[in-house]
């Protein structure tokens, strides 16, 4: 899984990217009816998961577990596919879509970051924006009745954050991607041992 990630190091980064520009556009220009917001969310879970599928695919290759990230992929696409065909969600169904999606993204992303702390350094980054994951969606499932703008911004709030975490975790593998090629060392620069 270590150098799966690391080999796709770029994939994670651009899922932050997307995260940040999500949640630039969520706080600072708040969508003024929910088909907007269902829009802006459809896309980010659309990529989201497709990334995850990405990943989650080329995963078996080196002999890698993919189980939870084809999981997530497939449950981000779903997402994203749903508020496309049905834009005229009511906030409510909107809010308990994105409230599931989040938990079951943060799950995944927590049990990831645990994989990964053997490997690499700063792994708690991942583990971070699983639990920020977990937190909106626990927060938006006990509060539904929310509006849709009130939503927006949450939303904009965790993207922003989730997709700064993301791309460190994706430019601190790329990192260790590099370092494993020349002198084949791990993050705490501790050398590895060659098959004889």
């Amino acid at each position: 899984m270590d150098m799966t990630l690391a080999d796709n190091w770029w994939a994670i980064a651009v899922r932050g990217v997307a995260g940040v520009v999500f949640g630039a556009i969520a706080l600072f220009w708040p969508p003024a009816a929910v088909v907007a917001l269902v829009l802006l969310f459809g896309a980010y879970a659309l990529v989201d998961g497709v990334f995850n599928l990405i990943a989650a695919f080329r995963a078996p290759r080196s002999g890698r577990p993919w189980g939870w990230l084809a999981f997530s992929g497939i449950v981000g696409v779903l997402a994203g596919v749903l508020t496309f065909f049905w834009p005229g969600l009511t906030a409510l169904a909107l809010v308990l879509v994105i409230g599931w999606w989040a938990i079951i993204t943060g799950i995944a992303e927590i049990i990831a970051a645990i994989r990964l702390r053997k490997h690499i350094q700063h792994e708690w980054l991942l583990g971070v924006s699983g639990l920020l994951s977990i937190a909106l969606g626990v927060l938006l499932l006990v509060r539904p009745g929310i509006g849709a703008i009130t939503v927006a911004i949450w939303l904009g709030a965790y993207a922003l954050l989730f997709g700064i975490l993301l791309i460190a975790l994706g430019f601190r593998l790329r990192k260790w991607g590099r370092s494993q090629r020349p002198g084949d060392r791990d993050l705490r620069g501790t050398p590895v041992p060659r098959p004889a």
